[in-house]
């Protein structure tokens, strides 16, 4: 490897929203996220149902059901 190209790698802190710390080494220092591997949904199994039933519902009432012209 060549001398004075690389990076200095620091010791750092991870911080997420959820309130989860992880300590690490990094070019930069004290790292800020909004989600991590503790509260993302793929990793925790719990997913956030958008209530697409309800959408479709609020759609017909609004626009009813049109009838075609032949």
């Amino acid at each position: 490897m060549k001398p004075k190209i690389h990076p200095e790698y620091k010791e750092t802190t991870i911080s997420c929203a959820c309130g989860a710390v992880i300590h690490t080494r990094s070019t930069k220092q004290n790292i800020r996220v909004e989600i991590c591997s503790k509260c993302h949904p793929l990793y925790t199994g719990k997913q956030k149902l958008v209530d697409s039933a309800g959408r479709v519902e609020k759609f017909r009432r609004k626009y009813g059901q049109q009838k075609s012209s032949k």
